[in-house]
């Protein structure tokens, strides 16, 4: 199980690199700001998630590998990507927000906490690296927006249906999947059809 956590920390931490270098390459920073905002898109959730619930050191100091996979995605996708950019954003950016999610919802529940604090855990591991990106990039954070189409509500959904999932004694692996493909998936679609929270 272990060594399935970490395969998806890396997936999640990649995917959530490159929508911070190609959000910092839109708003046209350098390298040193594109490397900058993909450490703070890719560890910022993990790492209020660690802090909150005690884990420390937290996850990418005791895995320098994560330091170096988040620089070179971060580098090449600033200097590779740039034609790809808006669509290819938001793709990494509902991987990372799906895989985190889970990631989040299952260290809380190692520690054999409540159902709830698991899908809150998860919410904040989710979405606070896609919030620490848009202040870096002087820009109302994306969940915090009444026209924003769907986005943290997509990490509660497919949060609550992995507990769930796990609550039966689903297979943690195959719950994780559907897990993150539903917080993939919604959010996708949200985007696709303008599907946004009702505003006053």
């Amino acid at each position: 199980m272990e060594k399935i956590l970490l395969i998806l920390t890396y997936i999640a931490v990649i995917a959530s690199a490159i929508s911070g270098a190609l959000e910092a390459r839109k708003n046209e920073m350098d390298i040193v700001g594109a490397t900058t905002i993909a450490f703070a898109t890719a560890f910022g959730g993990g790492t209020i998630r660690d802090l909150l619930l005690g884990r420390t050191p937290v996850f990418w100091v005791l895995n320098p590998g994560l330091t170096i996979a988040t620089f070179i995605a971060g580098a090449l996708s600033y200097y590779r990507l740039e034609r790809l950019s808006g669509g290819l954003f938001l793709v990494v950016d509902a991987i990372g927000l799906g895989l985190f999610s889970i990631l989040g919802a299952t260290y809380t529940l190692q520690l054999e906490l409540s159902p709830i604090v698991a899908v809150l855990m998860g919410v904040v591991t989710g979405v606070f690296g896609g919030v620490l990106r848009d202040l870096f990039c002087n820009r109302i954070p994306t969940i915090f927006r009444h026209n924003t189409e769907l986005y943290a509500t997509c990490s509660f959904i497919g949060t609550c249906i992995f507990i769930f999932l796990i609550s039966i004694n689903i297979d943690h692996l195959l719950a994780s999947v559907i897990g993150a493909g539903t917080i993939f998936t919604m959010r996708l679609a949200a985007v696709r059809f303008k599907m946004t929270l009702p505003a006053p």
